[in-house]
């Protein structure tokens, strides 16, 4: 039986660059209609910046720290 290992970091940091380009892509896309559904648009972007904060914290773990 193969088992299967947890994604690299790196891995894990560029799948969710892909995500937060296409999320801005969507919501891009929705702005442009002027009657598109808002609530909709502001659940997009609060998962945007969720996807931004997790990008960052992967980031923050792959670059050590210069101070310890």
């Amino acid at each position: 039986m193969e088992s299967l290992s947890p994604p690299s970091l790196s891995a894990q940091l560029q799948a969710l660059r892909t995500k937060h380009r296409s999320l801005d892509v969507e919501i891009i896309r929705l702005q442009d209609f002027p009657y598109s559904d808002q609530i909709h648009l502001q659940r997009l972007k609060k998962q945007k910046l969720r996807v931004k904060e997790n990008i960052e914290l992967l980031h923050a773990l792959l670059i050590p720290d210069l101070n310890a």
